[in-house]
This record gives C-alpha cells, sequence and structure tokens, in this order.
C-alpha cells in the first residue's frame, strides 16, 4: 500500500512540493504565469488565501486530488477563471464560468473613464448604461463605486445573462448599501433602446453608455487558447470587420445618452485611431443620424451624433477604447 501512494504522489508530500510541481508542469505546456496560476490551484483546493500558502506545509491526500484534478484542467488550458469561479475586476468578485466573457485587467480602464464620468453628475442623473454586460462586472461598479446611481445592464447572450443576474444578486445587498440599483435587461444590445423595448423609456436621459462589446473579426482566430477554445463565440466575434455590434452599440448610445452624456467604449488594439475607418474612433466620428435617429433625439438627419471624439491607451500603451459625447 505505501508502495502505491508513494507512487500516485510522486514525491510530492508537502504544499511546496505541490506548489514546484505544479509550477514546472504548467511551465512546461506554456502556461503564461506558471508560478501564480500554480500558488492559485493549490491554494483554491486547500480552501486558503494565496498569502496564506507559506504558512502551511502539510497536505492531506483528499487535498492532493483536488490539486490535480484542478491542475489536470488547466494544462488543458481551461481557463484559470473557470477552475476558481469567479475572477477580480476593480473592487469586487464576479462568478465566471463557461457561457460568459471572463472580464479582462483591461477593461477596469474602461469602468474607470464610465465611473469618473458618472460621479460627476448630479444624484438623479446618474444614469448609466452597460451594453453587451455579460458577467455584469462593470455595470456592478459603477454601482457600487457611484452612490445613487441607476445602471441597466443590458445582456443579449441566453447563457451569459445566467450570470449577469447572479452576479448582480451577489452584490445586491452591497449596491442598496450604496442607493444605488442595477437593473438586468435581457435584451439586445444593438435594439434594446427602439421603440417598445425595454429602454426606449431612457431617451434622451442617461449620463453615460458603456460597452465591452464583441470586435473580433470572424475570419481571425485569436491567440489564446483559452480564449479560442473556451470564450463563447458571442462575446468575441463582431461580423466580418469586427464591427458590427460597435455600430449597433453607436445606434444605441445615440438614442439613449443625454446631449453632452459620454460613451466609451472598447475595442482591439488595433481598431484604434491610425485604423481609420476600420477603427472605432474613426467610425465614432463618422457615425451621423438617419432620419429615425433625428426624429427621436433632435439632432438633424446628416449631422454628426458624437463630438469630442478621443481614443485612450491601457497599461501597456496600447489603444484599448474610445471616448465620445452625444452632441
Amino acid at each position: 500500500m505505501s508502495v502505491d501512494i508513494e507512487r500516485t504522489q510522486g514525491g510530492r508530500s508537502t504544499v511546496r512540493d505541490m506548489l514546484f510541481d505544479a509550477e514546472r508542469r504548467l511551465n512546461a505546456v506554456g502556461i503564461p504565469s506558471p508560478a501564480a496560476d500554480a500558488a492559485w490551484i493549490v491554494s483554491h483546493a486547500l480552501g486558503i488565501p494565496r498569502n496564506r500558502l507559506i504558512l502551511q506545509d502539510d497536505i492531506t491526500d483528499e487535498q492532493r486530488v483536488h490539486v490535480e484534478q484542478l491542475l489536470t484542467q488547466r494544462l488543458s488550458r481551461v481557463p484559470l477563471q473557470h477552475l476558481l469561479g469567479s475572477t477580480g475586476f476593480r473592487r469586487i468578485d464576479v462568478e465566471v464560468g463557461p457561457g460568459v466573457f471572463i472580464p479582462r485587467p483591461e477593461t477596469e480602464l474602461v469602468a474607470e473613464a464610465a465611473i469618473r464620468e458618472l460621479r460627476e453628475q448630479l444624484v438623479g442623473s446618474r444614469i448609466g448604461v452597460d451594453l453587451c454586460a455579460g458577467s455584469g462586472a462593470i455595470a456592478i461598479s459603477l454601482g457600487l463605486e457611484v452612490e445613487n446611481s441607476r445602471i441597466h445592464a443590458v445582456e443579449f447572450s441566453d447563457d451569459a445573462i445566467n450570470w449577469t443576474q447572479r452576479n448582480v444578486e451577489a452584490h445586491e445587498e452591497v449596491l442598496t448599501a450604496a442607493g444605488s440599483r442595477v437593473e438586468v435587461i435581457h435584451d439586445d444590445a444593438e435594439h434594446v433602446a427602439d421603440s417598445g423595448r425595454p429602454l426606449a423609456r431612457l431617451a434622451g436621459q442617461v449620463s453615460v453608455v458603456v460597452s465591452n462589446p464583441p470586435y473580433i473579426p470572424d475570419a481571425m482566430i485569436p491567440r489564446e487558447i483559452e480564449v479560442r477554445d473556451h470564450e463563447p463565440k458571442m462575446a468575441l466575434y463582431g461580423g466580418e470587420d469586427g464591427l458590427n455590434v460597435v455600430r449597433g452599440v453607436l445606434r444605441t448610445a445615440a438614442i439613449l445618452l443625454a446631449p453632452g452624456g459620454l460613451l466609451v467604449i472598447e475595442h482591439a488594439d488595433v481598431q484604434g485611431t491610425d485604423a481609420g475607418m476600420r477603427g472605432v474612433p474613426g467610425i465614432t466620428k463618422a457615425y451621423t443620424a438617419d432620419f429615425e435617429i433625428a426624429s427621436i433625439t433632435g439632432i438633424p438627419a446628416g449631422t454628426p451624433v458624437f463630438t469630442e471624439v478621443a481614443d485612450r491607451i491601457d497599461l501597456n500603451g496600447l489603444p484599448r477604447f474610445t471616448i465620445a459625447r452625444r452632441v
């Protein structure tokens, strides 16, 4: 029996052994951050915070099996966040899993721009809309970080909306304490403000519209295996040039935003100002009111809807999101 146990353990009898072995194996298959992933997996299996791993070196057979199960999945490139069941975003943790896009650190800057604008509004005007809300990370952050705000989280995917609702409900108590409310709306971001649809009532009243829409061209294959194999396709691909949903978001923002209201929209690092009309700043500057938009907003047909269009970089110095104001 002792020989079998030793063969199963492979010499991994302590937490330090498990960490070393996990990091070595993760590194061998090209995981970008093997040491961090190993620490997350082991701490999750042991049910302790990462910063307490150095205080514990004993590990039970049951915990060792749990580590191996998680490690095996990570080695096959299942996203770490799916294994942990959640991910951090700004000041919160949100639950994630199959069917919903995992929020990235870069998107925290997108949320920051929307939060700063919303804070500048009078209490009764702190109305925000998060289009393509996914996990709800942006919408919840707006509600928590801007007191007395009303946020509307719009998500179209039948799978993702369950995660949106779950995360909003999990943060309901702290949202209420902040005097804020997040309403989850199961609808198409491109048409949610049309006549008879859920947000038509807010036409011309919204201070901030923020969105992290799908923006990858249909023919492009993501470099990251985790993204290619595990992220929902609906959250990734945006048509032939990647900008189909972006154009729909511009239309919805044109209807919803109050005059001078702010649009914040994320894009790929190759869709910034230098991309011209194949980039988000380019199509935002060129977006003009059609007769329907004109009838709703009062913006003359054929004239630009957005002004003060500017692009912003992320912490890596790459183009990451576009901001613009409704005329």
